[in-house]
């Protein structure tokens, strides 16, 4: 008799044993179904990369200003560029913060956050001699000057006047509110 409750003692431990593996179990498998946690800022993700400083991103991108359509990717390669190095406008990377891969949105940048507000400063009296001779200036015309860094920059042709002619050297987009839909296609 005495064998037999040790035996059925025995094999109750046994089930009570078996059923805590089972719970403990199904705890891990829940923890592993739970967000992950990234070293990227210790930010919070489903573990889908998200754009984050750093990280090279690929993307298409349309951009309208005013309602017209200025620039877009679309027909081309993705646009590419590390998030947080400054390559872009602050408004624009900001915006992208935490997206991810297949991820579409629509979103303004303010002038702030853009290419700034129109300068009045930058508004120029140059002389019409220190033209190029074949350059016959007329208001609002486009000419080009090179930059500090040697990229060539746009300026406009605000007034022509006897001896001199009045330019723009603000960014053609200074002052303008920028609506762009983008979609990620890459993040590494």
């Amino acid at each position: 008799m005495k064998h037999a409750k040790l035996v059925t003692l025995i094999f109750f431990l046994f089930v009570f044993a078996a059923s805590i593996t089972a719970v403990a179990g199904e705890e891990q498998s829940k923890e592993k179904a739970l967000p992950q946690v990234t070293d990227d800022k210790t930010q919070v993700t489903d573990g889908k990369t998200q754009v984050t400083d750093g990280k090279t991103v690929k993307l298409h991108y349309t951009l309208t200003v005013e309602g017209k359509v200025v620039d877009s990717s679309k027909g081309r390669d993705p646009l590419s560029f590390k998030s947080g190095s400054g390559q872009l406008i602050p408004g624009f990377e900001k915006a992208l913060q935490g997206m991810k891969v297949g991820d579409k949105k629509t979103f303004q940048v303010s002038p702030e956050d853009g290419y700034g507000a129109v300068n009045p400063e930058a508004f120029r009296e140059v002389p019409k001699d220190q033209l190029p001779p074949e350059i016959k200036p007329e208001a609002g015309m486009t000419l080009y000057t090179k930059g500090m860094n040697g990229q060539p920059m746009p300026v406009q042709v605000m007034e022509v006047k006897e001896d001199v002619i009045v330019m723009n050297f603000n960014h053609p987009l200074a002052g303008k509110t920028l609506s762009f839909d983008v979609e990620i296609m890459e993040i590494m």
